[in-house]
Order: C-alpha cells, then structure tokens, then sequence
C-alpha cells in the first residue's frame, strides 16, 4: 500500500531538514519527475523510501516501520526458516550442489582438500517469489491472504507466477503463515537479506545443511517446475507464431 505523501513529507524532513527535492533525488538515485508524480497523487512508493533511506544509511526495514501502514516492522526480526533460506537459493545453484557433492563423493579418500562453494546468486532469483510462498504454505495460505486482503486468488497467484509481490501482500503473506514479516520482502527484493536481519551466509548454511537426498529431491523438483515453465513459453510462442503467419 503506497504512503500517504504528507507522512513521506514528514519523514523527509526529520531525515533530512536542510535537503531540497533536487538534493534528495541526486542522493538517492530517484528521478524527480517520479517522485515529483507520487507526491501530487499523494502516494508515495515504497521503493521510494527505499532508495532514499539506504542514500541516507537508514535500514529500510526501520524505516517503513515509520510510517503507520508498516508499523508492524518495528521491534526485534523473526529470522527466516530454514525453509526460507533455501526458497531463495536458485535453481542453478541447486545443480551446482548437487554436482559439486557427487564430485567429492567420487574423490572420498582423495588428499584433495575439498573446494569452497561458489558464491550463491543474489537475493531475488528467477523464482524465489513463488519458492518463498511454497515454502511457508501449509496448504491453506493462499485462501487466507485472499480473505485477509480482499484479492482475488487469480490475481495472487499471477504475481507469484511474475516473480512480483507488493509489499503490502508479502507483509500479509508473512502474516498469514506466521512466519518473519520481511520474508517477503526480500524474496521480492524489496530489501536485501542483511537489512532484514538475516544472519551472513545463512542461506549457504541452510544449503550445507540438506542432506544429499533432500538436496536431490529439491533440485529435482525445481527442475520440473522450470520444464513445465519453459514448456508452456514454447506452447505460447509457438501459438503466436502461428497467429502471425495466419495474419500474414
């Protein structure tokens, strides 16, 4: 839910009393003509309080818990499950587990000392919206985000299937499922994984932590879900190419 523009205003000021508009968006890297928009329809962006509060090393989390829509932010972090932590691992870095522990299996008794894992890739990844929402739901988090926020579950499930979440239901949906409320956040990006608290290379530990079975499963799992993506991209393209040659 967007920020009412005169609690934005109120912000700014005691963040920044002696800094112009122009000052601000220099700073912060936002354009001026965005915020310029926001303010004169009287809401303002989250992503805006973002930017401006990293320019003016804030953490994010402390500061949209400013504002009343986000109050609930405030206090001690949740830390993640380890659940979460592995939602928001990718796909690729999954194989390259999967590979790296069958090559150690195979030197077993070798002096090799045993390679250091690569770096993961960055928090969001190409899935790790839906992954997140998969991890914490017990079957009925989609009916309850959908009674909680008035959406409709089509159009919950279209921002899942985007790799999008606003802030306003990533909060819903941590509340819904009783877990950390800036899981979400991060696994939309809105904010990373040290602003919200989660402890370094917790993700990597919660990685190392699977055993080969269930590092196996997961990555096949994914691999199935990414087949039946990439097969519906195709169906998709092949029905538009069609259109065309008919049109042509």
């Amino acid at each position: 839910m967007p920020l009412p523009a005169k609690a934005f205003q109120r912000w700014l000021h005691g963040i920044a009393p002696q800094a112009s508009t122009a000052d601000i968006c220099r700073i912060s890297g936002v354009k001026r003509t965005t915020l310029a928009q926001q303010l004169v329809r009287g809401k303002v962006a989250e992503s805006t309080v973002v930017s401006i509060s990293r320019a003016f090393n804030i953490n994010p989390v402390a500061a949209l818990a400013a504002f009343e829509n986000y109050g609930e932010l405030g206090g001690s972090p949740m830390l993640p499950t380890a659940a979460e932590l592995v939602s928001q691992i990718a796909t690729m870095d999954l194989l390259k587990a999967v590979i790296a522990r069958s090559a150690e299996s195979s030197r077993a008794g070798d002096a090799d000392q045993p390679q250091p894992a690569p770096p993961l890739t960055p928090v969001p990844h190409a899935t790790s919206v839906k992954n997140w929402v998969d991890a914490i739901d017990d079957g009925e988090l989609r009916h309850r985000v959908s009674a909680a926020t008035g959406i409709a579950p089509q159009n919950y499930s279209a921002q899942l299937t985007a790799n999008r979440l606003t802030p306003e239901l990533a909060i819903a949906t941590a509340k819904a499922a009783g877990t950390g409320l800036t899981g979400g956040l991060v696994a939309s990006g809105m904010i990373t994984e040290a602003e919200a608290g989660w402890p370094r290379g917790a993700r990597q530990a919660a990685l190392d932590a699977l055993s080969d079975g269930e590092l196996a499963a997961l990555a096949g799992d994914r691999l199935q879900s990414l087949g039946k993506t990439l097969k519906r991209q195709e169906q998709d393209h092949e029905q538009t190419k069609t259109i065309w040659e008919n049109l042509g």
